[in-house]
């Protein structure tokens, strides 16, 4: 059996099945790509600006330190967020500890959206790759069954090539997911990773500012 004989004997239906799982695939390798790179990143200039912070003399001097490494900004808006003029608003309300609360988890809800960015499709792509493949051979089968039964006497040589072509979809169909799914959960958990360490960055600014502003 080859893939020429499938698409061959594939009909819009499963044409338009394969092309989905074609899209799912390629969509998913691209954000895994991209994702990886970009992580990669994060995960060497968080650390590295984290660092550069401490070791400043002043705050302002910590944020144009922080600039020089923090390539993806992904440090820098916590920073930035506590800059902001709050006066006259309801976000003024309650003391110091509470603004700065306020201000740093909207900006690094900020950061933590644009890093999840694409979770959502590796999600989708494995979990339902394996329901489109299978339907593709549902309805392969239903075909090439359907087309014997319409040309008389039925030999088992004549079902076992149809049926094998259409578990095709099957195969693809796993194919697109098993990859999707590890890259979910791979990145996933580099994710985690990194919301732990702005998570104990934004811990200590605040202390930092409330007790030095407060």
């Amino acid at each position: 059996m080859r893939m020429t004989d499938f698409l061959q004997h594939s009909d819009m239906v499963s044409w338009t099945l394969a092309l989905m799982l074609l899209l799912l695939s390629v969509l998913s390798w691209v954000v895994m790509a991209w994702k990886w790179r970009l992580l990669s990143r994060v995960r060497q200039d968080v650390p590295r600006s984290v660092a550069a912070f401490w070791q400043s003399p002043g705050f302002d001097e910590a944020r144009q330190r922080v600039a020089q490494f923090d390539r993806d900004a992904c440090v820098l808006p916590l920073l930035e967020a506590t800059l902001l003029p709050l006066g006259g608003t309801l976000a003024a309300c309650g003391d110091r500890h509470e603004q700065l609360t306020r201000v740093l988890r909207d900006a690094m809800q900020s950061v933590l959206r644009r890093l999840q960015w694409g979770q959502i499709l590796l999600a989708t792509a494995g979990s339902i790759s394996p329901f489109i493949g299978l339907l593709g051979t549902v309805w392969g089968i239903f075909n090439a069954l359907t087309g014997m039964a319409a040309g008389g006497a039925v030999r088992i040589e004549d079902i076992v090539g149809p049926v094998g072509e259409a578990l095709v979809m099957t195969a693809a169909g796993l194919a697109v997911a098993i990859p999707a799914v590890l890259g979910y959960n791979f990145l996933g958990r580099r994710i985690a990773q990194i919301e732990i360490e702005l998570e104990g960055f934004a811990h200590d600014v605040r202390a930092l500012l409330a007790s030095s502003r407060g």
